[in-house]
């Protein structure tokens, strides 16, 4: 069975191939997250300087996240944009409505097709592939709406198949955690600002720093939950651990620093929304 999965994945990757040699030149939206490199480096593989990457630097984009774009595009070769975007700039960005991440997407998609077309690029695509149909997504309409290609979802390719790919190819993408931008990590209506944002980064980024892989840290006004993988639990809560947790998130801003007993669960903020 294993043998045959793999099969399967090495012909969903030849089909990628196929439909990006047929696009002939493209602009990757590249965030250095697992998709998007796999899929900036086989664009890159099949057609040469005709694929270039397009990163924002944005206040939800953790800077960590961006220095790695630019290391990846330098060790591959790959000409490389960073397209600075004002996220608190986009009306109804900042006010975290049910549908930020349309407002956003849009806003963000509509920047970097500017930048695409003036380095000569009139097709822009983006990572997302067949896992990403399952969650509340409404980031997923503005992308259809402004015509940017999802080349991975279209050739059927799907998480497991992209890492186990990744790897083959021998990039260190291949078992990063998931990763979602900051914004996701407020409750809706809450108010999106740039000290929130960054206190939720710097609470992720220590978390990284003492071994926990995939964490989110959901901020509630001052309030912060912490989510770690069911494995991680026992650990996280050792009374040293949270200690330290407690003391330095308390340092960021947060007045409560609360651990969420049901794990990491992808789109968590999104349950309200998915149960009515």
């Amino acid at each position: 069975m294993e043998e045959q999965n793999i099969a399967e994945a090495h012909l969903r990757k030849k089909k990628l191939e196929e439909d990006l040699s047929s696009l002939g030149k493209v602009a990757v939206a590249f965030s250095s997250g697992v998709d998007s490199a796999f899929l900036l480096k086989v664009a890159h593989d099949v057609l040469g300087n005709n694929a270039i990457a397009l990163t924002a630097s944005a206040c939800f984009f953790p800077g960590k996240e961006l220095e790695e774009a630019k290391a990846f595009c330098k060790e591959e070769g790959i000409r490389h944009i960073v397209v600075e975007f004002d996220g608190l700039g986009v009306p109804d960005f900042k006010d975290n409505p049910p549908d930020r991440c349309y407002v956003c997407k849009r806003a963000l998609f509509t920047c970097m097709t500017g930048a695409a077309n003036e380095a000569g690029f009139d097709i822009i695509v983006e990572g997302s592939n067949t896992d990403d149909t399952g969650d509340y997504r409404p980031g997923m309409r503005a992308i259809s709406e402004l015509g940017i290609r999802s080349p991975l979802k279209d050739a059927g390719l799907s998480k497991n198949d992209i890492r186990m790919l990744s790897k083959e190819l021998g990039l260190y993408t291949w078992d990063k955690p998931s990763y979602a931008c900051l914004a996701s990590r407020f409750v809706y209506g809450e108010q999106i600002t740039e000290d929130k944002l960054r206190m939720v980064e710097l609470a992720e980024q220590r978390l990284h720093e003492m071994g926990f892989r995939q964490v989110r840290v959901r901020i509630h006004d001052r309030m912060a939950r912490i989510e770690t993988l069911p494995s991680d639990l026992e650990r996280i809560a050792n009374r040293e651990t949270a200690s330290v947790l407690n003391e330095y998130l308390k340092e960021l801003g947060f007045e409560y620093v609360t651990l969420d007993l049901g794990g990491y669960v992808m789109g968590s903020m999104n349950r309200p929304l998915l149960d009515h």
